[in-house]
């Protein structure tokens, strides 16, 4: 099923370096997080920096329907009056979260903890997507939940009239899991607890605290655990939203491919928890160094500078894949243009992505001419050292990152490359051809990336 404005694209290498320095919207992660934390804080919660992609505003509706008031009052500058922890209202309608998992999740934690009624849907992606990994162990609060076979959305939930805390193992690494065990703890008297086998984005724990709340984080041999007190009061608290990692990553990898090019990227999250693809291209050689680091809003942030370079191929351990989840789309692009063979191990969590995230990667390479396998849940991609020959069409099942990867990909090969439907590119990074173009010195529709 396609975008019913379905927006085929292609690119082609753009016959100049990419150059020139950019801000990449704001991180959506704390862009879902400030928008909820604002609706659950007494007084008004001022964002500035706020992603306004497709996702983010479905968030800032739901909260909207829960009885917040949200205003947008400029460009990424939002305004959240908030209800208090407790307060949220029962939704008149349908709450449709589009495209995005994240919000889904979230808000199936805050649902929980509420004594409200509520029926919740999204797109064709996201009625795909698992949501019994979250309705589990929410369930233990005193919620109800009624979904499609397979705990797919559309589902209805009812929350617990008197929350009972948490107690939780995840059974794989998930911050979307945790969070939304937390947000539920909110309403709970006591602690609840929730331990993660890996350690995964924390944004939630963060923002929990600089919004008043006690969290304390442990690390312990049967994994980090995390414990929030329940029932705290949550106090309106400005924040200001770092450029998304896993949005840098694709004009920060197109500098490394394409010859000559020396890309400055501005303002990005560098959470400790977000940065494994840095690590691991800088693993592969890349001329990657940051530069202006601060902390802004209780989250680290600087300026990523990527020079062309010619890449070595590498064995990515997999722990390191909560903290680059997202972004393996793109690493196996850098990956096929590399020296040697790169293997991704540990993918299994890309399977229940946006899409089936390592099969459309694997048919990404596929497409164009690029020898790679699947092995268990193991990518191995064979390098071409530079030489990638292009020239397929991408099939990207409603999947921005594997649009967004496939476009990256034609700036270096011999052949364009296209993709389909590149209309969801707009539920994370608006504007991202336009801002790719203008690298390459071209900022309209003359650029390297184009309508197909």
């Amino acid at each position: 099923m396609s975008h019913p404005d379905r927006r085929p694209l292609k690119s082609h290498a753009p016959g100049t370096a990419l150059t020139g320095r950019l801000g990449v919207p704001g991180d959506k992660s704390i862009s879902h997080r400030a928008l909820m934390f604002g609706a659950l804080a007494v007084g008004t919660t001022e964002i500035s920096g706020l992603l306004e992609g497709e996702d983010v505003l479905r968030t800032a509706a739901a909260m909207r329907a829960l009885g917040a008031e949200v205003e947008r009052v400029g460009p990424g500058a939002w305004r959240v009056s908030g209800r208090g922890v407790g307060g949220l209202l029962e939704p008149a309608d349908v709450l449709d979260m589009g495209n995005s998992g994240t919000a889904a999740r979230l808000l199936l934690g805050l649902l929980a903890g509420h004594p409200v009624f509520a029926v919740m849907t999204g797109d064709a992606s996201l009625r795909k997507r698992p949501m019994k990994r979250v309705t589990d162990p929410l369930s233990a609060t005193g919620a109800a939940f009624w979904t499609r076979e397979g705990g797919r959305l559309p589902l209805a939930v009812r929350g617990a009239s008197d929350p009972l805390p948490i107690d939780y193992v995840l059974p794989v690494a998930s911050a979307q899991v945790k969070s939304a065990c937390l947000l539920a703890g909110l309403c709970a008297p006591g602690t609840t607890r929730v331990v993660e086998p890996e350690p995964t984005r924390d944004h939630t724990e963060n923002m929990l605290r600089h919004f008043g709340a006690t969290v304390s984080v442990t690390d312990t041999p049967a994994g980090r655990v995390v414990l929030l007190e329940g029932q705290p009061e949550l106090v309106a608290a400005a924040v200001l939203v770092p450029g998304d990692p896993s949005s840098a990553a694709f004009p920060i990898v197109a500098a490394l491919l394409v010859p000559g090019s020396r890309v400055v990227v501005e303002n990005v999250g560098l959470n400790l928890l977000r940065t494994g693809l840095v690590t691991t291209l800088r693993e592969m050689g890349a001329a990657l160094r940051v530069e202006n680091e601060r902390i802004a809003g209780g989250e680290a942030v600087g300026d990523i500078i990527a020079e062309y370079t010619e890449l070595s191929g590498v064995t990515v351990p997999p722990g390191r894949a909560p903290s680059m989840i997202d972004e393996y789309p793109v690493l196996a692009v850098a990956a096929a243009a590399a020296r040697g063979t790169t293997r991704m191990r540990g993918l299994a969590e890309l399977r229940v992505k946006e899409s089936d995230r390592l099969a459309a990667t694997f048919a990404l390479l596929s497409a164009n001419g690029i020898k790679a396998e699947i092995d268990g849940d193991d990518l191995i991609v064979h390098g071409t050292a530079g030489a990638m020959p292009g020239g397929g069409t991408v099939e990207t099942h409603m999947d921005h990152r594997i649009a967004m990867a496939a476009l990256v990909m034609g700036l270096a090969t011999r052949a364009p490359v296209a993709v389909d439907d590149a209309a969801f590119i707009d539920t994370s990074f608006p504007g991202f051809a336009a801002l790719m173009n203008g690298l390459a010195g071209n900022g309209g529709p003359g650029g390297p990336i184009s309508g197909a």
